[in-house]
């Protein structure tokens, strides 16, 4: 028996796998990863003595414990220790990456997926190298499939998380221009997802495709088998397209006994392409078409992704989880189209876009300067080096807005909240929530 079963026999009978030392009190084994600005190995003692049943770590002078197992490398553990377990596994895992709405797609494919099936899905942002292991991990005897997210910002990343995870199915929900300082280019991002189709080709079952994209076709490889869907190509073994501008997306879906309409809590026609993802994987996994229904239109967006919220006298569209140029241009161009009155865009800058950044922020200056709106407020270092519309009012971060801007600027508005997390956004949702002054 090997290190590695070893460990596994210590997992099956601790479960419970943890990288926070906080968490050790309800047992199981603490893995002693390293960071940027910590050393999990600093805190292994504490997560023994807090309740932790063993502690996987790599640094030798914490030999002498029984419960400390060293190793040459906790991460590799951690990664080698999940692909052990997937081994083991004997249920379907269908892996989902792109550059926007995976996590949407994600959210929308676990609760058709769960109208029939127990299926585990990523939570939060455990997309990485750490959290892809994590998440593979906490499945059990009890799971029948599962849909594990993965991200990458640099080249191969892709590739490794499918090393672990080993996905039957694969579904990239599309190609967009995000991460080039990582990437290096766009064809780089193509290549770093494209990963996923060349994986699923020598060792899968098949990948989840939208034939309306010209660069997903381009990127699959001729020989893998696909389960197509599309809003434009009625080629394709399930279409779909939208039946509103409105607010909320409603779309029909023709599914094989004729078309079905679906009323998302989702803004935004591009989160067509998304739903359809979801209505095809629920069909090849024998879902009912009015579960698939049930199933979407039970999801409700949360963590400032692409919500809407009623604050007050004012509606908010709150999309600053995250941005890049493709989402960043989506999240607009829908603005920009609905009918609504009082229209104000709180647009943040784009973060990690290396030497292309000035050029794809100016795009959307320029973008928003032909749209006819003129209430926006701008907010970073980066649309500061852009050319601004004369009317514009911009700030150099998220403190500098709030201090100079009072709740009555957004009372009675129609809001766009759109910019990097690192940007802070989601602070103006507290300006708004806040009661007017006596």
């Amino acid at each position: 028996m090997n290190a590695i079963e070893k460990l596994y026999d210590l997992f099956l009978n601790h479960p419970n796998v943890f990288t926070d030392s906080r968490l050790a009190g309800e047992g199981g084994i603490f893995f002693a990863l390293k960071g940027d600005n910590f050393d999990g190995n600093d805190f292994v003692e504490k997560a023994l003595s807090s309740g932790a049943d063993y502690a996987v770590a790599d640094r030798k002078d914490l030999k002498g414990n029984e419960k400390i197992i060293l190793v040459d490398d906790v991460l590799t553990v951690l990664q080698n220790l999940a692909n052990f377990h997937r081994k083991h596994l004997r249920i379907p895992v269908l892996a989902i990456t792109g550059t926007n709405g995976k996590t949407t797609t994600k959210e929308l494919v676990s609760h058709v997926l769960s109208q029939k099936y127990k299926v585990l899905s990523t939570t939060g942002n455990l997309n990485n190298h750490i959290g892809v292991p994590l998440t593979l991990l906490s499945i059990t005897n009890e799971h029948e499939i599962a849909v594990i997210e993965m991200g990458a910002n640099h080249p191969g990343e892709i590739s490794l998380l499918c090393s672990i995870a080993e996905p039957d199915f694969g579904i990239i929900t599309n190609v967009g221009r995000a991460h080039l300082e990582g990437f290096g280019s766009f064809e780089g991002i193509k290549r770093t997802k494209g990963e996923l189709y060349d994986y699923i080709a020598k060792a899968g079952k098949g990948i989840f495709i939208n034939v309306g994209n010209e660069h997903l076709l381009s990127m699959a490889p001729e020989f893998v088998k696909r389960f197509t869907y599309s809003s434009e190509n009625y080629d394709s073994q399930l279409i779909g397209e939208t039946v509103n501008g409105d607010l909320l997306l409603v779309c029909k879906v023709l599914f094989p006994k004729g078309w079905l309409y679906i009323k998302t809590n989702l803004t935004g026609a591009y989160n067509l392409e998304n739903v359809l993802a979801a209505c095809r994987i629920g069909l090849h996994f024998d879902i009912d078409p009015l579960l698939i229904q049930k199933g979407i239109e039970s999801y409700y967006p949360s963590n400032n992704r692409s919500q809407v919220l009623k604050i007050g006298s004012s509606m908010v569209i709150s999309d600053c989880y995250n941005a890049n140029p493709s989402s960043m241009e989506a999240s607009i161009r829908n603005f920009i189209q609905l009918d609504k009155p009082n229209k104000t865009m709180i647009l943040g800058d784009m973060l990690e876009l290396g030497s292309d950044s000035e050029k794809e922020h100016q795009k959307i200056v320029d973008l928003v300067a032909n749209s006819g709106i003129t209430d926006v407020y701008w907010v970073g270092n980066n649309f500061q080096k852009t050319v601004l519309p004369s009317e514009s009012k911009y700030y150099l971060n998220v403190d500098e807005l709030l201090s100079e801007i009072g709740r009555g600027n957004l009372e009675n508005r129609f809001v766009l909240i759109k910019g990097s997390r690192g940007v802070r956004l989601e602070k103006v949702l507290d300006l708004i929530n806040k009661k007017s002054p006596e």
